[in-house]
């Protein structure tokens, strides 16, 4: 079973922003609930259909689909809840890993986490200068819950 392992991190600073550009990304949720989700993301002219299972630790299942865009574009109208997520993707290699910086826009404007994908959870990494402290225990930080709950409603308690 393909598997997603991932840690997240909050970022500090502005020296990330010259090592690469983003890329727009809209994602939203056709089902968001405790143990799964299903989500609809465009990516330029491509769509995708993610459907993941329970978080134990860093690790989850995940299974993704590439799907015409526009049928990505019809399902984000007409079967996610509003509202839709909104980010830039920065696709940074540091140490042999790739990490994504999210820059979240419109609700959850403000928030901006790296995740990185490892092979192993026990694997260690090197972090970044621009790194801040961990998220990933922290399920405010799930993309799903920042679509029930954006960042805008609670950044005031941080």
């Amino acid at each position: 079973m393909p598997a997603e392992i991932e840690r997240k991190f909050l970022v500090k600073g502005d020296a990330w922003r010259s090592l690469a550009t983003g890329v727009a990304y809209s994602q939203g949720y056709i089902v968001a609930t405790e143990g799964r989700t299903v989500r609809v993301r465009v990516v330029g002219k491509q769509g995708y259909l993610t459907i993941k299972g329970a978080t134990s630790g860093i690790t989850r299942a995940e299974f993704e689909y590439p799907i015409p865009v526009d049928d990505a574009l019809e399902m984000q109208h007409t079967l996610c809840d509003p509202p839709l997520i909104q980010k830039k993707r920065h696709k940074i290699e540091y140490a042999g890993l790739v990490w994504e910086v999210d820059e979240f826009e419109g609700e959850n404007q403000g928030l901006i986490v790296a995740e990185v994908e490892l092979k192993d959870v026990k694997q260690t990494i090197a972090l970044p200068d621009w790194i801040d402290r961990e998220v990933s225990d922290d399920p405010r930080y799930f993309n799903a819950n920042l679509a029930k709950h954006p960042f805008s409603e609670w950044v005031k308690e941080l």
